[in-house]
């Protein structure tokens, strides 16, 4: 009956608004019935954690609009998982997706997965898809503490509500906070499914659907004037995200861009923002009134509750237009902080934070400094990757790295197993975009975009890598901040100025996880289209380890799910 709690917020003038249940499937995220997270307090011993995620189809109105939906236990955003640092986590996917059906996979964002590498969830590479009516349990390590979030890694899916927040909670930031306000999802969203959005892009020319809203915790009120599908829109049916400040408290919010096609940048009226980690690399604190996060990227703040009680202010995410394929309806999503006591009826009159886009990039380099210092090694490998955009041979556009499009085989063995079975060339397969880099250790990858868009390049496998330089035109070889560069494991670079004016990012990481790992851009329309390549990681080292037989799936069983 959680719907019931979300009507118990709600002023007589307001009882037009749709229950929670219809609007987020029931998810208390970003209502004021959202409790801080609290199991970083309770000092237990490492222990395994299991969940267990239904995933289906449900009719929702997020944000006024009413549409079909993939979500997890009825959810949207899905539900978050907690765990402490050296747990075990254990997550049973059953696969209830139908009319259609589909197949998926879920992909735990930025976890090494260093002895549980068939759990990183990407279809062709490390598992077969699920198929619909089936499940597949995922075990493994909370290895690293910090902030991410878990999200489908077939196709676009995620974007039609396939993720939910991952929080891994360590002892670095325990003394750092009062209060842990959980995951806040910045992310843009669409008024039609996944692959009406993606097929028209293929298009040439291509056509861009508009993005239509941003939404913060999958909530906000869309203006339905905009919108251009009728009656599905229904004004003043769904409310902002809201939170609660408690005043004098340093309140923990870990920001995520869960989107697919749109850099955020968020901030809070009145209050400054405490930079505390990108990602999973914790930084020496820094004081920013705007935070960026490209797609994928995470972002802790420490806000200190400055206001007094009674106060009411808004809360940001506005999306980096220029950075876009295509028009953006509703760019600005807008959540209210209430403070204690204050009237939760109340319209904040707040003034925005000034920002201004820097070429779609993150803050500049020189300015995050990890708190760990780690000076960059000699590379024994370098590779140069240069994305383009282009016709394949059947006339559509597509991205090709180092002149191949990547297209996955669901039909055959994950490249993981055949990797473990001494398989790791395919020179009849160039459209794997396979990368064998031996038992190199310290490997380069410099990174040239000659296409106009800009990218969030995204590595598995690894926690973080060092960002050593993002440029225009030819890498000269210079590092910023040589002796400590920042690390994260998702980094931004611009767009081509053309075909011949290419931007650059040069990135190092240490190849001492065995395996098969990717490396994409994770703008849903650039990976669907091909921007996509994996790196062979140790390969006689993968032949050595055993390789577990987890490709099973069964029959759905009888399971208690939450909903």
């Amino acid at each position: 009956m959680q719907w019931y709690n979300c009507l118990l917020l709600l002023p007589a003038t307001l009882a037009s608004l749709l229950p929670c249940d219809s609007t987020n499937g029931g998810s208390l995220l970003g209502t004021l019935d959202a409790k801080p997270l609290t199991l970083h307090r309770q000092r237990e011993p490492p222990q395994t954690r299991h969940f267990t995620f239904e995933l289906t189809r449900k009719t929702l109105n997020p944000d006024g609009v009413t549409r079909e939906f993939l979500v997890v236990n009825g959810e949207y955003p899905g539900p978050t998982i907690e765990a402490n640092l050296g747990d075990t986590i254990s997550v049973t996917v059953i696969n209830n997706i139908d009319s259609p059906k589909e197949g998926t996979s879920i992909h735990w964002h930025g976890l090494p997965q260093r002895d549980t590498k068939w759990a990183d969830g990407v279809p062709s590479l490390t598992q077969c898809p699920i198929a619909a009516g089936s499940n597949f349990t995922y075990t493994f390590k909370a290895e690293v503490a910090g902030t991410t979030w878990w999200h489908a890694h077939f196709t676009a899916q995620y974007t039609d509500g396939l993720f939910g927040g991952l929080i891994i909670h360590g002892s670095q930031y325990a003394e750092q906070y009062d209060i842990d306000l959980g995951p806040i999802h910045l992310h843009d969203t669409y008024h039609i499914d996944y692959v009406s959005y993606l097929l028209p892009v293929y298009n040439i020319p291509p056509v861009f659907i508009p993005v239509d809203t941003n939404l913060i915790n999958g909530r906000g009120p869309f203006n339905c004037s905009l919108d251009t599908h009728g009656s599905n829109c229904k004004p003043n049916s769904t409310e902002p995200a809201k939170f609660r400040f408690q005043p004098g408290k340093k309140h923990l919010l870990r920001l995520i861009n869960t989107g697919g096609a749109t850099i955020q940048h968020f901030s809070i009226d009145d209050h400054e923002l405490t930079v505390i980690a990108n990602d999973f690399t914790p930084v020496q604190p820094y004081k920013t009134n705007v935070a960026t996060l490209g797609i994928g990227q995470r972002t802790d703040v420490i806000v200190e509750a400055k206001g007094k009680e009674g106060d009411a202010v808004w809360m940001r995410s506005e999306i980096d237009q220029p950075c876009v394929n295509g028009t953006v309806w509703q760019p600005n999503a807008t959540a209210i902080v209430y403070y204690t006591n204050a009237d939760e009826t109340r319209i904040p009159n707040t003034k925005r934070h000034d920002w201004k886009t820097d070429g779609c990039l993150n803050d500049p380099l020189d300015i995050a400094q990890p708190i760990k210092k780690r000076s960059v090694p000699t590379p024994d490998l370098v590779e140069q990757i240069d994305i383009r955009g282009g016709k394949n041979a059947s006339g559509n556009l597509v991205y090709f790295v180092n002149g191949s499009q990547f297209r996955a085989n669901f039909s055959s063995t994950p490249l993981l197993q055949a990797a473990s079975n001494g398989i790791t060339e395919y020179p009849d397969h160039p459209e794997y975009n396979i990368y064998n880099f031996g038992d190199a250790k310290n490997v380069r990858i410099v990174v040239y975009n000659h296409f106009p868009n800009p990218h969030t390049m995204h590595l598995h496998g690894h926690e973080e890598f060092w960002i050593l330089a993002t440029g225009m035109g030819e890498w000269d070889g210079t590092i910023t901040q040589e002796a400590n560069p920042q690390r994260r494991d998702s980094a931004q670079m611009r767009a081509a100025w053309g075909p011949d004016q290419p931007s650059h990012l040069v990135i190092q990481f240490v190849a001492d996880n065995p395996g098969v790992w990717s490396l994409h851009c994770h703008f849903i329309i650039h990976i669907s289209a091909g921007l996509y390549m994996s790196f062979i990681e140790q390969p006689e080292q993968i032949k050595e380890g055993a390789y577990e037989d987890v490709m099973h799936q069964t029959e759905v069983p009888e399971l208690d799910i939450p909903r």
